[in-house]
C-alpha cells in the first residue's frame, strides 16, 4: 500500500468536511499554525484552540468537571471582565466551575518521523469552583482575584503561541533540509500498529462523522499538542 497517497487522500478528505467545533471556524490566534501544518504534506490538524476562559455549570466528578453532561455559562476567547463572569454565574443551578484552557492542537502525522518534532505538552491551565449547587461559594473580591490570574495566563498564552508558530517554522525548515541531505530511514510499522491498536489513544482511529463530534467534545481534556501516527492499515 502506498502511504503517503493515502494519507493524502484522508488528509483531503478530513480538510474538506465542515468545522464542527462550538464556533464553526478556525481561531484567529492560532491560524497562522494550522495553516503552517495543514500546508506540510506529512501533517494535518483535526481540532484547535487559541486559548480561552470558560464557566461551566454540571456536576464535579471528583476532581474533573464532566464538560459532555454540563451547560456552558460562559466562553471568550479574549480578556473577561467581572461583570460577565456575575451575569452568568445567577444561570448556574449546579456546580459552576471558572477554567482557563491554553492553546490545544490535535495534528495527524503521516509517520513516526514526522510525530517526533511536534511533541509538546502545556501545564498553564486554571480551573476553581465558584459555587455548589446553585449557591455562590466564593466573594466577589476572589472572583475578581481569578479574573486577574485568568486574564494574565490567556495573555501569556498569547506570547507562547507566538513563540511557538517561530520554532515550529524553524523545526520543518530544519527538517526540510536534514530530509534533503539525509534521507528519512524505513519506518518500524509493528510500532506504529501498537501505538494505534492502544484504546487510550483513541485519535489514532479513523475520523468520521460520529467521532469528529468527540473529538470536539474531548479537545480540551488534554491540554497541549497531540500527535497520532496515520495508521498503516486505514
Amino acid at each position: 500500500m502506498d502511504l503517503s497517497a493515502e494519507f493524502k487522500r484522508w488528509k483531503a478528505q478530513c480538510l474538506s468536511k465542515a468545522d464542527l467545533s462550538r464556533k464553526g471556524s478556525v481561531d484567529e490566534d492560532v491560524l497562522e499554525i494550522v495553516q503552517l501544518l495543514n500546508g506540510q504534506e506529512q501533517f494535518f490538524t483535526t481540532s484547535s484552540c487559541a486559548g480561552r476562559i470558560i464557566l461551566l455549570d454540571g456536576s464535579i466528578n471528583g476532581s474533573e468537571v464532566q464538560k459532555q453532561n454540563c451547560c456552558w455559562l460562559l466562553v471568550t476567547h479574549k480578556a473577561c471582565v467581572k461583570d460577565d463572569v456575575t451575569v452568568a454565574l445567577k444561570k448556574a443551578k449546579g456546580d459552576a466551575v471558572l477554567k482557563f484552557e491554553p492553546l490545544v492542537l490535535h495534528v495527524q502525522c503521516r509517520q513516526l518521523q514526522d510525530a517526533q518534532i511536534l511533541a509538546v505538552r502545556s501545564t498553564h491551565g486554571l480551573e476553581v469552583p465558584l459555587s455548589h449547587q446553585g449557591k455562590l461559594m466564593v466573594t466577589e473580591e476572589y472572583i475578581n482575584f481569578l479574573l486577574k490570574i485568568a486574564n494574565q495566563k490567556m495573555e501569556e498564552n498569547k506570547k507562547r503561541i507566538e513563540r511557538f508558530y517561530h520554532c515550529l517554522q524553524h523545526a520543518l525548515e530544519k527538517e526540510t533540509v536534514s530530509t534533503t541531505s539525509h534521507p528519512k530511514e524505513k519506518v518500524n510499522t509493528s510500532y506504529i500498529r501498537k501505538k494505534k491498536r492502544n484504546p487510550a489513544k483513541a485519535h489514532g482511529k479513523r475520523v468520521t462523522e460520529g467521532n469528529e463530534k468527540e473529538l470536539e467534545n474531548n479537545d480540551h481534556d488534554d491540554p497541549g499538542i497531540s500527535v497520532t501516527i496515520f495508521p498503516e492499515d486505514y
